[in-house]
């Protein structure tokens, strides 16, 4: 038989060494290990087991046109996944003369890109979309070995198993799912022999690691998806035992009652082995319905967004609810005003609190999202007072800023002698403080990610370790998380358990920031006003024009939690019953300063250079002008007092403007009447 030659072996005899040992193989012989790569020496036998033909020109069995148009929308996903890596390999691949192809996980080729000529040649090898190279279809090559062992592989010219691709060079890995691990298809680079190189291996091995971080994307959008689909379906579901399964039949999600039905089966959501029932696979065209009866159902109802279906919720029959649970406190009726500390009328805010009112009686764990300050924490204890534990304790703890042991210890408590100056007896942690009630954990986000775990398992399991215990404590509490982090690129970073998104995400709320809804900013003012003045009682209640407007424009960077502020120091600082522009700090002046004009209502204009003085300067000049130099009505426009504006007249220097504005307003007045103070 011909055999033909390569150019890339670093000597010629390397080359005939592996023609050598491939020729002693397929006249019945064993290749000698020390003559040939291990992972090649193992191919070729499985090849020569299986019957392979080493005489084989080119790939077997191609799909028609129509079949393979049929067979690709299949894996949709993958493609979709792969474009972006595909795409940017184009130009690359096209300038080295190579092709990038994907596979699905049977070898079957499902997309091509790159040289135009080397796809050219590979029409005469059959490397080509809807054609087959399983080892046991096209014998020892790039893509096959890389299935068979899991692993990235590179093959090069002798090393393949049939002769007529021997003047080939392919390099290939792995696409993983990262759900399960399990391999869904292959990425490879391939090019005739004079195109080798050792880097190309490490060039794909990247590509698929890609493809799997944008796959890992695309899951979490997916299930992020269905969970936001199912709210009214999980909202009902109070006593019921619950399963969510995505649309390959995975379950993301399950309620307490339903978690205890499946650990006495020996099975969890989380894990190496996810729960997957293939009844459930809505990939699959001869999908059925019929549960394993193992998991048997009161109900199995689709779950839809905008007419298609996503996935599958399931209702457990209630006798297969099973496991002990944690004496609860007697319930009282949700509190009506839950939500009245929300202050505001924008529709936003409004739409956020409705929201709100409508998850509220769900014992589904929620996470606020929302900018630092916005007042997550409000809508948590309305979440609370309006469900159906606000009986219960309500407990918040901040996981920023606090050590990794400190943590642990806050949040699951602690045994006596644990540690270094642990409390005589031990302590409950706030997940035992919130028993029966709710638990807020305020920056989740910032949890390390060794503590995440213990905090899924508490959620799934309702029970705890306390830190240096061996005895689990069993709990019962709603979770209601936040974070001003998007948490779905923490779990794409590594840093948050994607399970654990699942399990706190089941719905989220995003509270909009301050800035994007100013008609409430005035409201909030007012009512942070009203409030210090009763607790001092005293202080301003209400807010100038000017101070009005200064507020309107700047951007609040800290949300509503830097107005409450600011409102609390002009209360400490202003003795009128008015907020005057000159009382506000000077970061909101500085921001809030327009231009001059003599309309009414008009706010400080800007001095010369920006400098403030001037810019109330020339405001109390404004004023005075406005008024005829009457004090009264300078002080009433301004928003201070009169004996405050007499005051900043001199500091000023702007005696002299007062006598001669009092002037023309003598000269100047209608009907020979005069104005004065």
């Amino acid at each position: 038989m011909a055999i033909p030659t390569t150019e890339a072996f670093a000597h010629p005899s390397e080359e005939r060494r592996v023609l050598d040992e491939w020729e002693r193989l397929v006249h019945g012989g064993e290749p000698e290990r020390d003559r040939v790569r291990g992972v090649i020496a193992e191919s070729w036998l499985r090849c020569r087991d299986k019957a392979v033909d080493p005489e084989l020109a080119r790939a077997p069995g191609t799909l028609d046109d129509a079949e393979f148009r049929r067979f690709r929308e299949r894996y949709r996903t993958l493609l979709e996944a792969s474009a972006p890596v595909m795409s940017a390999a184009r130009d690359f691949l096209s300038d080295a003369g190579k092709i990038l192809l994907l596979t699905d996980a049977a070898g079957i080729i499902i997309g091509v890109e790159g040289d135009a000529k080397t796809r050219d040649r590979a029409n005469d090898i059959a490397l080509v979309p809807g054609a087959p190279w399983s080892e046991l279809a096209t014998g020892t090559n790039a893509i096959g070995t890389a299935l068979a062992v899991g692993q990235p592989v590179q093959v090069h010219g002798a090393e393949h198993f049939c002769e007529g691709i021997k003047c080939w060079t392919c390099s290939a890995a792995v696409v993983r799912d990262p759900v399960d691990a399990r391999i869904l298809g292959v990425l490879d680079v391939s090019g005739t022999s004079d195109t080798y190189s050792r880097q190309t291996l490490a060039f794909v091995v990247s590509a698929a690691a890609q493809i799997e971080a944008r796959l890992k994307q695309l899951e979490l959008a997916e299930r992020f998806r269905i969970l936001d689909s199912c709210v009214s379906l999980l909202s009902l579901a109070h006593s019921d035992g619950v399963i969510l399964f995505d649309r390959r039949g995975f379950a993301i999600k399950a309620n307490g009652q339903a978690a205890a039905t499946l650990s006495t089966s020996g099975l969890a959501l989380a894990g190496a082995h996810p729960l997957r029932v293939n009844a459930l696979n809505l990939e699959e065209p001869a999908r059925s319905e019929r549960l394993p009866d193992w998991l048997p159902a009161a109900r199995v109802e689709p779950v839809l967004d905008r007419g298609e279906r996503i996935g599958t919720f399931v209702v457990l029959a209630p006798s297969s609810v099973r496991g002990a649970k944690p004496s609860r406190p007697a319930r009282a009726p949700p509190v009506a005003g839950a939500f009245d500390a929300v202050v505001g009328r924008s529709g936003t805010l409004r739409d956020a609190v409705a929201r709100a009112r409508m998850l509220a009686p769900a014992r589904t764990p929620i996470l606020l999202l929302g900018e630092t300050g916005v007042g997550k924490e409000l809508f948590a204890r309305g979440l609370h007072a309006a469900g159906n534990d606000a009986s219960g304790p309500f407990v918040a703890l901040n996981c920023a800023g606090l050590s990794r042991d400190l943590l642990a210890s806050e949040l699951f408590g602690y045994a006596d002698g644990a540690f270094t100056g642990a409390r005589r007896g031990g302590a409950a942690g706030k997940i035992e403080a919130a028993h029966g009630g709710t638990l807020f954990l305020d920056e989740i986000g910032e949890m390390p990610i060794d503590l995440q775990g213990h905090l899924l398992r508490a959620l799934e399991q309702g029970e705890i370790y306390r830190v240096g215990e061996n005895q689990p404590r069993k709990v019962q509490f709603r979770l209601v998380s936040a974070t001003n982090r998007e948490l779905r690129d923490e779990v794409a970073a590594g840093r948050f358990r994607m399970d654990l998104y699942y399990r706190v995400a089941v719905t989220s709320l995003r509270i909009p920031p301050l800035r994007s809804r100013p008609e409430d900013i005035d409201a909030l003012a007012e009512h942070y006003l009203r409030v210090f003045a009763d607790e001092r009682r005293a202080g301003p209640r209400a807010l100038s024009p000017e101070a009005r407007a200064a507020l309107q424009t700047y951007r609040w960077p800290g949300n509503v939690r830097e107005l409450r502020n600011v409102m609390e120091a002009v209360g400490l600082v202003t003795i009128e019953d008015v907020v005057a522009w000159a009382d506000l700090p000077e970061e909101i002046r500085t921001a809030s300063t327009p231009a001059a004009g003599d309309g009414e209502g008009a706010g400080p204009p800007a001095g010369p250079g920006g400098d403030l003085r001037g810019a109330e300067a020339e405001a109390i000049r404004v004023a005075m002008r406005l008024e005829g130099g009457n004090l009264t009505g300078a002080a009433r426009r301004l928003g201070i007092a009169k004996s405050t504006l007499y005051a900043k007249i001199r500091s000023l220097g702007l005696t002299g403007d007062l006598t001669a504005v009092r002037g023309k307003g003598v000269r100047g007045s209608s009907g020979g009447r005069s104005r004065s103070s």
